[in-house]
């Protein structure tokens, strides 16, 4: 009977794996964040019993049991990467213009994009053998990787770690008025209610659409032709976006308007909590007034911190009646307090789990806010750089959180900080706050995954499911604003209007003459 049982899931599972769809996977951009929710959401797919190709710069580890998975690792790409991150100081970052951080992280992707478009292990890809139902990519100053849509003639479905920004709005057509909907480049700091604050909103969309039109876009096509001469233009190749999953959520975000091809899935790569090592499980069980977490990311290093900075951070862990979690990459340092406990590398959601974590120091990335978001967990925000500014901003107005500005030298000091985590540990607001947008988060009809592997089916099921496509997609900018209907209509205004007055000045004036004649007779 248990054979018979075997045999009978073992051929329920091949007849799954036989007739699940080929996708191909292009996720070349080096830095954990990105890999791990390009992995996490490929791995989804694979374990629905996709056949999934992975074009990386990492290896794939732990790859779901009995998967049809096979790894493309571009090697050499995360080293390159490291070494150009050397010469940008994370920690000065936002002290830059736009245009200028614009500029370096566009220079900063044209390698990897570049590596992937030329590299013999991808170029080996593009035979008449190889077929595949859907690209599945990024959207992230990468446009050139779309291509291989257009080669394989397939669907092309587009991931965006950063929710419903400019760029995937505009490729939708999705409505995002700047009279209500902030722009990537405020730093949070929008309300609708303010003049200024809609002023500059309006400032900071036309100076995205024309960078993006101007600058991004010309060079991905630039890219593409030299790599495939006579290929179609990344806007034609656009039109193949069948779906376009946000790794965000309305407890993360305000809520806006999705067209029906964007499907929000934020906190699709939270795992259950595992068991912690013996030592971290240790030091957050004989905690008796709890513990802090502090980690300021993957890319931003606590090690690089100014040191006159970290000894103040040293000065007021000491004093602290709480434990400390310090993910600090050079474990011989020295001056760490006793009840500080420093690791290179740390766990992050299963501490985060832990009952006994109060509050979490965090440098606000997009990841580790929904992971705080998702274990109800208050948050002492220190953002440096990108969206950090905006995840910060967001736990402060959610009142889950407060902001630490690390390039205020006025604030950025012992007694700041010494108030700030006081007034997170003992005022519960903060923490009941925390734990109302976990429950937002995860009140959904279907978990994050299970949702992105309905939609991924759904539109391969209906061939791109066109009749989720808006109308607006087709349409050039100056028809989608209505410009020219405004601009008819202006013109009607100003014919009426001279007419009016021809009319009124012929009678005007065939009536002065004739009080004229009048008057001489």
């Amino acid at each position: 009977m248990n054979i018979n049982l075997s045999i009978l899931l073992y051929l329920m599972y091949y007849f799954k794996l036989s007739n699940g769809a080929r996708l191909l996977g292009i996720f070349t951009m080096p830095g954990n964040s990105h890999y791990i929710l390009a992995e996490k959401l490929m791995k989804g797919f694979a374990a629905a019993g996709h056949h999934v190709t992975m074009i990386s710069p990492y290896p794939t580890k732990g790859v779901p049991m009995n998967a049809s998975w096979e790894d493309v690792v571009l090697e050499g790409l995360d080293e390159v990467y490291r070494e150009k991150l050397k010469k940008i100081n994370l920690y000065e970052d936002s002290t830059r213009s736009n245009w200028n951080k614009i500029v370096s992280y566009q220079e900063l992707m044209l390698h990897w994009v570049n590596a992937t478009l030329y590299h013999p292990k991808v170029r080996a890809l593009l035979t008449p053998e190889n077929k595949f139902d859907a690209v599945i990519m990024e959207q992230f100053l990468n446009d050139a990787h779309k291509y291989f849509a257009h080669y394989f003639q397939c669907h092309l479905i587009l991931m965006s770690s950063m929710g419903p920004v400019a760029r995937v709005n505009n490729l939708a057509a999705n409505p995002a008025p700047p009279s209500y909907v902030a722009s990537f480049s405020n730093n949070g700091e929008f309300s609708a209610n303010k003049f200024w604050h809609r002023f500059r909103n309006l400032f900071d969309y036309i100076t995205g659409y024309l960078v993006e039109y101007f600058h991004v876009r010309p060079l991905q096509n630039d890219l593409l032709q030299k790599a495939f001469p006579g290929a179609p233009s990344i806007e034609e190749i656009d039109e193949r976006t069948a779906l376009i999953l946000l790794s965000s959520h309305t407890s993360l975000l305000e809520a806006v308007p999705l067209v029906p091809i964007m499907v929000e899935i934020g906190g699709y790569f939270i795992d259950p909590p595992k068991a912690l090592p013996k030592d971290l499980k240790q030091f957050l069980d004989n905690a008796p007034e709890g513990v802090i977490y502090f980690s300021m990311g993957s890319n931003v290093r606590s090690k690089d911190m100014p040191m006159e900075k970290r000894r103040m951070l040293f000065d007021v862990f000491s004093k602290l009646k709480q434990k400390v979690l310090w993910k600090f990459e050079d474990e011989n340092a020295a001056g760490m307090p006793d009840n500080v406990l420093i690791k290179s590398w740390m766990p992050q959601q299963d501490i985060l789990a832990h009952p006994n974590v109060k509050l979490f120091i965090t440098h606000g990335g997009f990841l580790s806010t929904t992971e705080t978001i998702f274990h109800g967990v208050p948050v002492l925000a220190i953002p440096v750089f990108g969206d950090q500014f905006i995840n910060a901003n967001k736990a402060v107005r959610y009142g889950y959180g407060l902001v630490l500005p690390y390039h205020d030298d006025q604030n950025f000091n012992a007694d700041t900080l010494t108030r700030l985590v006081r007034e997170l540990l003992t005022n519960p607001i903060y923490q009941e706050n925390a734990k109302r947008r976990s429950r937002i988060f995860n009140d959904r009809p279907l978990k994050p995954m299970a949702n992105a592997v309905y939609w991924l089916e759904y539109v391969l099921k209906h061939d791109g499911a066109e009749h989720l496509k808006v109308a607006g997609r087709k349409l050039p900018l100056y028809e989608y604003l209505m410009l020219d209907v405004v601009g008819v209509i202006l013109v009607l205004i100003m014919i009426i209007l001279y007419v009016g007055k021809v009319i009124f000045d012929k009678m005007f004036s065939h009536k002065s003459s004739k009080e004229h004649k009048i008057k001489l007779g």
